[in-house]
């Protein structure tokens, strides 16, 4: 007799879930303003140097003090001032560093102690944007107090110009607040993040999802008041007198430099138009010298 088979039963097939869509980052949150800022590889270090910031310490907000002065006296506690600086530089202090964690007695003419840092470095910030920016703005930046903060000069200094892809400070608990500001710093400035910078942040902020954005709480403007130096610029042209096209490469004419460009009253020049070369539009986008 042969055998009846039996019948195969097919499994109850399980439902699949969903992957979830990613949330949202709350309103005010420094996950949100992440999400505002330009994504961009970095731009060349070329023309670099500390001095296209400006003076270092300038006296930006006019109350009578260098920058350097002003967040000494924020950040550190028991301060001495020195009296005949009427009421502006720090004799000495204590520091908790929020790098570190280490606290640290500051007297003043010690170097090595106490760095006042830019949150968001000076060479990081050319590389992200501020090479375009115009001395006066630049000079902002290097003295906003929304990106400086003393710390332990030795932190300071390992960082360098490093981004948070490459460096973030020892103490693990700070570490949300450090790139909140950054990101608060580059939204104000219009600066970029890098791929790899920005993937950093996040995953910090994926940890401390309720993190604020960092408040800019003393509305420092983005372009200071005071004639600043560039060293970097091109001298201007004399008055009432214009720089001649030169000729570039297959005998076409360009104008030397947005200078030039300015006193010649064609600027801004657009691609196609007399006088255009790519040398004067830095960010290839067809229109120069705006």
């Amino acid at each position: 007799m042969t055998p009846t088979p039996t019948p195969t039963v097919s499994p109850t097939a399980s439902p699949v879930a969903s992957p979830a869509a990613p949330s949202r980052p709350a309103v005010g949150t420094a996950a949100a303003q992440l999400a505002t800022l330009r994504v961009a590889g970095r731009a060349p270090m070329t023309g670099y140097d500390r001095d296209r910031f400006g003076q270092a310490w300038l006296d930006a907000d006019r109350n009578g003090c260098d920058t350097r002065n002003d967040v000494l006296r924020r950040d550190l506690r028991d301060v001495a001032l020195d009296p005949r600086t009427a009421g502006c530089v720090v004799s000495s202090g204590v520091l908790t560093d929020p790098y570190t964690g280490v606290v640290i007695e500051f007297v003043r003419g010690d170097r090595t102690a106490i760095d006042v840092d830019h949150v968001v470095a000076l060479g990081n910030a050319w590389s992200s944007g501020a090479g375009r920016l115009d001395v006066r703005t630049r000079a902002a930046f290097a003295n906003d107090p929304l990106n400086l903060l003393a710390v332990d000069a030795g932190a300071n200094r390992s960082k360098g110009d490093a981004d948070a892809a490459t460096w973030l400070p020892p103490v693990r608990a700070y570490r949300c607040a450090y790139v909140a500001r950054q990101v608060a710093v580059k939204a104000k400035y219009a600066l970029a993040v890098t791929p790899a910078e920005r993937d950093a942040v996040a995953r910090q902020l994926a940890r401390c999802p309720d993190q604020p954005a960092a408040p800019d709480d003393t509305a420092a403007p983005t372009r200071v008041d005071q004639e600043v130096r560039d060293p970097g610029a091109e001298p201007p042209p004399t008055p009432g007198t214009t720089t001649a096209p030169t000729s570039g490469a297959g005998g076409a004419a360009y104008l030397e430099n947005c200078d030039a460009a300015r006193a010649a009253g064609v600027a801004p020049v657009r691609r196609g138009d007399p006088g255009y070369g790519p040398h004067l539009d830095r960010d290839g986008d067809g229109s120069a010298c705006e």
